[in-house]
Parts: C-alpha cells; structure tokens; sequence
C-alpha cells in the first residue's frame, strides 16, 4: 500500500466480501466514497441485532482447536462459551466500529480451526526519525483500520508516515500455557548469551488488567502480558469494541468530530453479561486460556536427524524447545506442564527483518521470537506473511539470527530436507 493513499476499492470489497462485511473505500479519482452495497449507506451487512454468527471452520484433523485435556465442566463450558463468542460477529448496534479491522476474533484466526492463524494481516505506520519512531497516534495511528461503518469514517495512511508495516494473524493455540510460564523464566533465558552472541531482552510492560509492570510475552512486540490484556486491546483496536480496559474510542484518523459524529453508542459498549457476571473480553479470553497447544507430528527417522540439525544451526538460542509452567494456575490443567513453544518469549533485534514500528517495550528492529509449535499449520510464515515456505522464512532472518541463517544457507540438500522434516513435526 502507498503510504497517504487508500486502500484501493477492489481490494477492500473483496476482503469485505470474503468476511460477510461491506466496506466503503474512496475512488482515486475523487476521493469521494461510496458503498459496495446497492445505494444502502450501510457499512455492516448483518441484522442489528447484537451478535450474528457467521459459518463455523471447517473441522480438521489433529485436534486443533480442542480444549485442553483435564478442565473440569465448569471450564469446559467456559471454553464453549467464549468458542461461541470468538466465532461470533459484532453489529453496529452492538458497538462495532466506527472503524474496525474484521467483524469477529475468528475473522482472523480460522486456519486450520478456530484460534488458528490466516492470511489476513494488519496495518501499522509512523514517522522515524533520527532513530525515533512516532507512531502518529494523533492520527489515529500506529494501527491503520482499514474497514469503517461509514464512509465517512474511512482511515488513510498519513502522509507524514514514512514506515508502513504489515503483520499477520498469529495462531492461539496454547496461549493459557504461554501464560503459565513464570516470569522468572522468561528473565532467566534473557541472562543466557549463546556462543554465537545471541542474547535476548525481557519486554516489561504495563498490563493493562492489574496495572502492574509486567513481562511482556503476547504479540509480535511482546507487547501484551495477559490474555484477558491481549482480548481487552484486541476488542478495541480490531473491532472497535470498547470495554472496561479500553473505554476510549478510537477515532478515524485522530478525527474527534468525525469520531462524534459516526459513534453513536455509548461506552464501553462491552456490557457484562448478568448471567455468567462476564463481559465478552472475558469470555473470549477463557477461550483461548483453555485452548490446547498443538500436537507434535511423527517424528519420523529424517525428522530425528533434523534436531541435530536444529541444535547444531544455533536455531535453539533463540527457538527455546521447552519451558514449564508452575503449580500456581487457578487451573489445574496448566500446572507443571511442559510447553513445547519452541521459543524463549524475548524480544530480539532482527536487523532488516524487523518491522520499523517501536510499540511497547520492543524498538523498530526488535520482535518476538515467535513459537514455532504448530508450524505446518501456520503458513504464511514472518510478521508480514511474506514467506510462503518455511526455508523462505529461516533465509529472511538478520541481526541476531544472521548467524543461523547463513549456516542453513550452507546445509547440503539433505540436511536442509531433514531440518525441515523435523520443523514441520512440533
């Protein structure tokens, strides 16, 4: 997308289209806007009514999506409950918007089930300068939402932004276990300096539930440290959902006016529900804390030869294997667990392969390293979705993964098929 410019008409309406939504996107000649639908201003093709759920994902094989094994009933009815929530898309009348990314959590997250991943990504811009990044939140940025109830509402990218940044849908499975980790784990990997130098940071965030300085561990950036945070953000900044958290509106392109004009319920406008005394947030988020992790593929002779391979790149300094939870989980079923994320949840300095946008903790070059359990299921691969192939994805590693990148490069046909093997079985 060229920076100061609207996403292009076709574009919008086909991802409208491909999600049960109508957009409204300016024509270059004009500037003027104009719906998809048949002269209806109407942005939102559902009933208003507060909730209409869309298509359920296909089921697939392997379990994915499944609860985690041993949640008593009561947790398994959460688990339910919040399913029902994630895969159900929000209305007008409901609060969504005025601007929005995707009507429903599952819009994003499908592949290959529900709290998967998926091909759609997001937008971020701002300004770097001298090495600062500004993320333009005075107009509206550093997330572009590219979908509007209104024309009127429609966000453009600024024409002072001079980074524009992709990221794409990341997978959920395994998220309560994630959380389980406990902190002082996450610190102690950041004291671990591999032979090759590679040593990561701690992202220390606020969360945004207990106000307290915490170790980031969600997102690109680390940037969220709970999962009831991660919902709380993800209501507001890809639905436009406000909620107890987040009871701030954002308005189109920093626009107070447009914003007054266009929001017309009053927030937060995640209400809690009397019976289960929970707001969607929180039902969303008992979901993906009960969500189980993926399960390892077979590991199959080549695959065994791959972890040799894995090890002897150096990919573990940064794709930790495994981290445990404690016994402290009001959940029994994530207590002293293995999890098997294949990453040390610390914030690395990637070089070009960074996405140029500062957000929490993290600067311009430093994201996540992103877990690799569930890999085959996962494609496309990066924080832009720009690999289609996992070998594409290990061969656009810089900075701190340099080093391993350049002995893949080196690795005969053999070894590199056994690598793969081995990554496509976690």
């Amino acid at each position: 997308m060229t920076k100061g410019t609207r996403p292009s008409a076709s574009i919008v309406n086909l991802l409208c289209l491909s999600f049960g939504l109508t957009a409204f996107a300016a024509t270059p000649q004009n500037n003027s806007a104009t719906p998809t639908t048949d002269g209806k201003q109407l942005a939102i093709r559902h009933q208003l009514t507060r909730h209409t759920k869309p298509p359920a994902p296909n089921s697939i094989r392997g379990q994915l999506g499944d609860p985690l094994q041993g949640l008593t009933a009561a947790q398994l009815a959460a688990f339910t409950d919040g399913k029902d929530d994630f895969e159900t898309a929000e209305t007008v009348e409901g609060g969504l918007g005025p601007i929005f990314n995707r009507d429903s959590c599952v819009a994003c997250h499908s592949g290959p089930a529900t709290g998967g991943s998926s091909v759609v990504n997001v937008t971020r811009f701002g300004l770097l300068t001298n090495g600062h990044f500004d993320g333009l939140e005075s107009l509206g940025g550093s997330l572009l939402q590219d979908h509007a109830i209104t024309p009127l509402a429609m966000e453009v990218i600024p024409m002072t932004a001079n980074v524009v940044a992709e990221r794409n849908s990341t997978p959920l499975f395994g998220l309560g276990l994630i959380e389980a980790i406990p902190e002082s784990a996450i610190i102690a990997n950041s004291k671990k300096r591999s032979a090759d130098g590679v040593q990561g940071r701690v992202s220390m965030v606020t969360d945004v539930v207990s106000g307290k300085t915490k170790v980031g561990r969600f997102g690109w950036k680390a940037q969220q440290a709970s999962i009831l945070g991660f919902s709380a953000d993800a209501y507001l900044n890809e639905m436009g959902i406000t909620n107890r958290f987040f009871s701030t509106e954002n308005a189109p392109n920093g626009d107070q006016a447009i914003l007054a004009e266009t929001d017309k319920v009053a927030d937060p406008e995640d209400q809690f529900d009397p019976i289960s005394g929970k707001s969607d947030v929180d039902k969303v988020a008992d979901f993906m804390t009960l969500l189980a992790p993926p399960n390892n593929g077979p590991l199959r002779p080549t695959a065994a030869a791959g972890k040799l391979v894995f090890d002897n790149l150096g990919c573990a300094s940064c794709h930790t294997p495994v981290m445990m939870t404690d016994n402290r989980s009001s959940i029994a079923a994530l207590r002293n667990r293995e999890v098997k994320l294949f990453s040390d949840l610390l914030l690395h300095d990637m070089g070009t392969l960074g996405d140029g946008i500062a957000q929490g903790a993290a600067s311009p070059t430093e994201m996540r390293t992103a877990p690799l359990w569930g890999l085959r299921f996962s494609a496309p691969y990066l924080h832009n979705g720009k690999a289609a192939t996992v070998e594409d994805a290990i061969k656009a590693h810089n900075g701190e993964g340099k080093v391993s990148r350049d002995r893949f490069n080196r690795l005969n046909k053999d070894q590199k098929a056994q690598l793969l093997d081995f990554l496509n079985s976690i």
